[in-house]
C-alpha cells in the first residue's frame, strides 16, 4: 500500500465518508477552501493508480468506489507512524501524550480497561 500525500488522504477521507461517488459528490463534502474540480479529479485519478479507488465509467463521467477499507489504512498508517516517531513503541506514544498533558489519567484508565477487557477475536 503506497503512502498517500496529504491531498490524497483528504480526498480519500471523503471517498470513505460517501462510500464512493462522483467527483462532484466529493467536492461538495470537502471543507472550504475547496480545490478546483480538475485538481480533485487529478487527485482521485492518482488514488486510482495507487490502487485505493476503482473508477467505473457511467456515461460521460466516472463513479469511484473505495478499494481499501478506512480501518485497514488507519492500522497501516498508525503502525508506520509509531515506528517512525516512537521506535515502534505504543508505550512511548502514550507517554508522549501523557507528558504533554494531552491525555488525562481518566483516559489512561479507560484505555487500560479496554485492554484488560478485550475479548479474543
Amino acid at each position: 500500500m503506497e503512502k498517500l500525500t496529504q491531498q490524497e488522504e483528504e480526498a480519500m477521507q471523503v471517498v470513505w465518508a460517501t462510500e464512493g461517488g462522483f467527483i462532484k459528490d466529493f467536492l461538495e463534502k470537502l471543507p472550504e477552501p475547496k480545490p478546483p474540480y480538475t485538481t480533485l479529479a487529478s487527485t482521485v485519478k492518482n488514488l486510482e493508480k495507487k490502487g485505493y479507488v476503482q473508477g467505473e465509467k457511467l456515461g460521460n463521467s466516472y463513479r469511484y468506489l473505495p478499494l481499501i477499507k478506512e480501518e485497514d489504512y488507519k492500522k497501516r498508517f498508525m503502525k508506520s507512524f509509531v515506528g517512525d516517531y516512537f521506535k515502534s513503541s505504543y508505550k512511548e506514544l502514550v507517554a508522549f501524550f501523557a507528558q504533554d498533558q494531552k491525555i488525562s489519567a481518566e483516559e489512561l484508565k479507560e484505555i487500560i480497561d479496554m485492554i484488560e477487557n478485550k475479548k479474543p477475536e
